[in-house]
């Protein structure tokens, strides 16, 4: 019975002597690799209650920051946009005022007559007719561009067109849709039929690009001037 006392204690002895070893060596490699050993409980739940508060602040910092990142890429997109639809307008007033050159589909109109057979009202007639037809753009032997303001009277020189004195044969430089712009030339009682009976000639040559480089004279404007905000 002794003898198995004195084993059982030999045993518990082993155990706790190998426990203890054990926590021995934990502690050392703790010492080694936390550098918070040394902290108290108290210090140490302190320290991490301040790192989740700074965490905390980053994030609405971070999140702060995303949102004025998506307002500026929102506000310059908006600008593009709206600096986009504006160079359009502008570029699509001035093909309409005649202020620059243009390019597109359209017709060349040629007109040959006898002289003075082709009078200032055969050919406001036939801008007319064109202008019915959708043209976008009409220009006059390369020279004359054709707006609202532009005039047409008969000269002992030629027609004249807000100015400039054309002399035939005639050419019309017409932008706008070949087929629709060709059939108001031909059909009956138009642009050819008045010209022939003069004893002229037209002649319509469709274009997939027409190049009209002639420009209007911007006129000054007299009464008119800029609305005050």
């Amino acid at each position: 019975m002794r003898d198995l006392r004195s084993r059982s204690a030999w045993i518990v002895a082993l155990l706790v002597g190998l426990l203890a070893f054990t926590m021995t060596v934990q502690w050392s490699q703790d010492d080694e690799t936390d550098d918070f050993s040394g902290v108290r409980g108290v210090e140490l739940a302190e320290l991490l209650k301040s790192l989740d508060a700074t965490n905390t602040r980053l994030s609405q910092q971070i999140e702060t920051l995303r949102g004025s990142r998506d307002d500026l890429r929102d506000s310059s997109e908006s600008s593009a946009e709206a600096r986009k639809a504006a160079v359009e307008r502008a570029n699509s007033l001035a093909i309409l005022a005649g202020t620059v050159g243009a390019e597109g589909s359209g017709i060349e109109i040629s007109i040959t007559a006898p002289a003075g057979a082709v009078t200032a009202s055969v050919l406001l007639d036939a801008v007319q007719e064109m202008r019915d037809a959708g043209a976008e753009v009409i220009a006059l032997n390369g020279v004359a561009r054709v707006v609202a303001q532009t005039w047409f009277l008969d000269d002992d020189a030629g027609g004249r067109v807000s100015g400039r004195v054309l002399k035939p044969p005639y050419v019309m430089e017409v932008i706008g849709d070949p087929e629709t712009l060709a059939d108001a030339v031909t059909f009956r009682g138009g642009l050819a039929d008045r010209v022939e009976s003069r004893g002229g000639d037209v002649s319509v040559e469709k274009r997939q690009r027409l190049r009209v480089t002639a420009v209007a004279d911007a006129p000054e404007p007299q009464y008119a001037r800029p609305a005050n905000d």
